[in-house]
């Protein structure tokens, strides 16, 4: 005797798949993260992005020049990028990577280090890092990597 919800569709059996988390724009130079709605660099800041990835050396900065690099790109793109907050940052490590802690297919040659945030802690600046996906704070002169973000 068959059960009455054999012929009925099971939860989980469709044939849609979820849309995909990270959309990367036709010239491969943005990233949409379709969770939070934020638009990211492809590359961290000093790589240059193409379709392919990104190639190049990152390049390091303290906070002053990371803003004033962030202001510069927003001037030249007419875009608003910026620095991250800390926890827009941390929304895209994957904790299940390490060094880096990020998806390199999106986000391709991602040192595993730390990155600059927007967000301050007296004379403090917080970063998060690539290499194991943590949050820490340090002095903002220490120079460190930077990825630039902006609101869709």
């Amino acid at each position: 005797m068959q059960n009455e919800t054999d012929n009925q569709p099971q939860a989980g059996n469709t044939n849609e798949q979820p849309p995909a988390r990270f959309i990367i724009s036709e010239d491969g130079t943005e990233v949409t993260d379709n969770k939070t709605g934020l638009i990211w660099r492809r590359c961290a800041e000093g790589m240059t992005a193409s379709i392919d990835g990104c190639t190049g050396i990152p390049g390091v900065y303290n906070l002053e020049t990371a803003l004033a690099l962030a202001k510069s790109e927003a001037k030249a793109t007419r875009k608003a990028w910026r620095l991250p907050k800390v926890e827009e940052l941390s929304s895209i490590v994957d904790m299940s990577r390490r060094d880096p802690s990020i998806d390199t297919a999106v986000f391709p040659g991602t040192p595993g280090s730390p990155f600059f945030t927007s967000s301050p802690d007296g004379a403090l600046s917080w970063f998060v890092s690539f290499y194991v996906g943590k949050t820490f704070s340090e002095y903002s002169e220490v120079p460190n990597h930077v990825r630039l973000v902006r609101s869709s």
